[in-house]
């Protein structure tokens, strides 16, 4: 039987922040039929997990400026936090989905909302406030964390993306398997916290 899931209380998002991440994230790594996708693996719980934290803040980044424009190998640019730049592009991007298709991005229909990605990504789409596309990288490379990272830390749900790729855990001793090669492994799938791939806490 599959462990119960908890219901997060979102430590970071408004509720319209909330409705985007999880609609936007859904299309990155869509459930489909097998549900092993974005939504199923909670991935917006831990992008506002991790922006309600030092993450979220910048807490260990060089924040100083100057802020000039940068090139995509000088990394990050903006004098804005991880956080800071959610908040400002979600409500940039539902204010261009507004102007365009009368909707914020949430309730657009899938393809309308793979459109809206698309552009953010080229940076074809101009928001008001921040590069599209800086905010796109970021969404993205979240998305990916959210779903493959320890469930400890809100996404991953069940395991859902360790399943998906065939990763076992971090279980502490893998020896004996070394040289099984061929053979399937029969051991059930292990986090840092043990078996249990849910939610361990509520917000």
């Amino acid at each position: 039987m599959e462990p119960r899931n908890e219901v997060a209380v979102p430590a970071f998002f408004s509720e319209p922040e909330r409705r985007f991440v999880e609609a936007a994230t859904a299309r990155l790594i869509p459930d489909e039929e097998d549900g092993l996708g974005a939504r199923g693996a909670a991935v917006a719980v831990f992008i506002d997990r991790q922006l309600a934290g030092p993450y979220g803040r910048a807490e260990h980044w060089y924040m100083q400026g100057p802020w000039a424009t940068g090139i995509p190998e000088q990394g990050y640019q903006l004098k804005l936090t991880p956080g800071e730049l959610y908040q400002t592009a979600t409500r940039d991007v539902n204010a261009w989905c507004q102007k365009n298709h009368g909707k914020d991005f949430a309730v657009l229909s899938a393809a309308e909302q793979d459109d809206v990605l698309h552009g953010l990504e080229s940076g074809d789409i101009e928001l008001a406030d921040v590069p599209a596309k800086v905010f796109f990288d970021m969404l993205w490379q979240n998305t990916v964390e959210g779903f493959l990272a320890d469930p400890m830390y809100g996404g991953n749900r069940n395991f859902v993306g360790w399943k998906l790729v065939g990763f076992p855990g971090p279980r502490y001793n893998y020896v004996s398997d070394i040289e099984q090669y061929g053979k399937p492994y029969t051991l059930p799938t292990v986090g840092i916290l043990g078996r249990n791939g849910t939610l361990l806490q509520k917000g």
